[in-house]
């Protein structure tokens, strides 16, 4: 009931936000929103930051989920001046992608020989010298999974990519377990068709 609430609450918000126009300020119903969804964003930053970028939690980053947030809030903020998302998909998926690009800067800066992308191991091949790299075929993966159409890609990053399970998607994307699972599966089937020269393990295995 109340994930429900968030839901019906943001997406007044967002409908505030799109009807702004002129003049007039925008910067308190961002505020209000971010507010609203401040819970939900909490628990995307913790999922992420611990199943996909687990060794920035540990030292010398320690960072935690509270820190990341709080430079999401940032980010988000900044972001909102210009993108106004119209529904609550729209609005989480732009939060979680701030996510990973606040990740992805972070890793840089903590090890700039690591891959900025955390991939599960499965997809960077073993180094064989002491720089990191990611191996042809991972190209490749990566490449595919870009090339996919717009939801199949979506759901596959959040499932197969970064850890989320299918229900926790589902609730992410606002729509049911039972579409995160059909387009799950066709974007699988869609990579194997183009990548059936390769292995079958090159995906990484969701949750459901």
């Amino acid at each position: 009931m109340a994930e429900e609430q968030t839901t019906v609450a943001v997406q007044r918000y967002l409908d505030e936000l799109a009807g702004v126009g002129g003049e007039a300020p925008a910067e308190p119903i961002v505020r209000a929103l971010i507010g609203r969804s401040v819970d939900r964003l909490r628990l995307l930053c913790a999922t992420l930051l611990l199943r996909s970028y687990p060794r920035l939690a540990k030292p010398p980053l320690n960072l935690d989920p509270d820190e990341l947030l709080s430079a999401v809030v940032d980010r988000l903020l900044k972001a909102l001046r210009k993108v106004h998302p119209t529904t609550v998909r729209q609005f989480f998926a732009l939060a979680n992608r701030h996510m990973r690009w606040e990740l992805n800067d972070l890793a840089r800066r903590l090890d700039k020989e690591t891959p900025a992308l955390m991939l599960p191991e499965s997809l960077i091949a073993g180094p064989d010298t002491s720089e990191s790299q990611l191996s042809p075929n991972t190209l490749r993966v990566l490449e595919a999974i870009e090339g996919l159409p717009e939801e199949e890609r979506e759901v596959f990053d959040l499932v197969r990519i970064q850890g989320f399970t299918q229900l926790e998607a589902a609730d992410l994307l606002d729509v049911s377990p039972k579409t995160v699972r059909r387009r799950l599966n066709q974007g699988v089937l869609l990579l194997m068709d183009q990548l059936s020269d390769l292995e079958p393990t090159f995906l990484p295995p969701g949750r459901a």
